[in-house]
């Protein structure tokens, strides 16, 4: 708006506000939604939901193993009883190895969706990870 133009030739003026016209509906506008997601694809939206879920769940279970295992060092150390390491690796690398072939399956799973959807899914999966 210059110096000589108004409120009133550049839009339509309402009582005691003007409107624009911009050109862009309000369905062309992007980022105006409280959740961005919902504007992606379903397959994003799976993929984003099954990311999530993996992450919080092992981070639920980190913190199961890490509240066990500090009881069972603290029952240790008091003389109830005598723990080996080596079991005590081995077990947990079980366990991580595990968590792995369920990922690896999730993601097996998820690219195998249709090739245009399966990479929106994919991408969802790796979103849901990292905001988890």
């Amino acid at each position: 708006m210059n110096e000589h133009q108004s409120v009133h030739e550049l839009g339509k003026f309402h009582g005691e506000s003007a409107t624009y016209d911009t050109g862009l509906s309000a369905s062309s506008s992007v980022g105006d939604t409280a959740f961005p997601f919902l504007e992606m694809g379903t397959s994003f939206v799976i993929g984003l939901a099954i990311g999530y879920f993996v992450k919080k769940s092992f981070k639920f279970l980190l913190l199961f193993l890490g509240l066990g295992l500090v009881t069972l060092f603290i029952l240790e150390s008091q003389g109830y009883f005598h723990v080996d390491d080596q079991v005590i690796q081995d077990g947990v690398s079980t366990g991580v190895d595990s968590f792995q072939n369920v990922v690896n399956m999730l993601k097996e799973r998820l690219s195998n969706m249709e090739l245009s959807s399966g990479a929106g899914a994919v991408a969802g999966f790796f979103a849901g990870l990292k905001f988890g």
